[in-house]
């Protein structure tokens, strides 16, 4: 369950930084609702997680699923560059990401 609890927590991490953007500083109470409240259950899934796995492992999964996550939310729905050289270090991040686990 760990790992399950450690990928969703990746997601809403993407989640929590889409909404914090589209909060605009917080003056738009609709995003920074959401931004609270995946915010919450992100580090609330990462506890949970690091009950059963190390620390540098999970947080570094964690923030790669974000990372990534969020940088292909800015590409597809804000219209950020989707340069070779950003696509090539985001894939370097994922490899990174499954090397973390299947050498944990």
């Amino acid at each position: 369950m760990a790992w399950v609890y450690l990928v969703v927590s990746g997601v809403l991490e993407t989640v929590w930084a889409a909404a914090l953007s589209q909060s605009k500083g917080f003056s738009r109470l609709g995003p920074s609702v959401l931004f609270a409240v995946a915010l919450f259950f992100s580090m609330a899934g990462l506890s949970l997680a690091l009950r059963e796995l190390p620390v540098g492992t999970a947080y570094a999964i964690w923030v790669g699923i974000g990372a990534v996550g969020a940088a292909i939310y800015g590409m597809v729905a804000l219209g950020e560059p989707a340069t070779t050289a950003r696509l090539l270090c985001l894939v370097a991040i994922v490899g990174g990401v499954v090397g973390l686990k299947v050498l944990h």
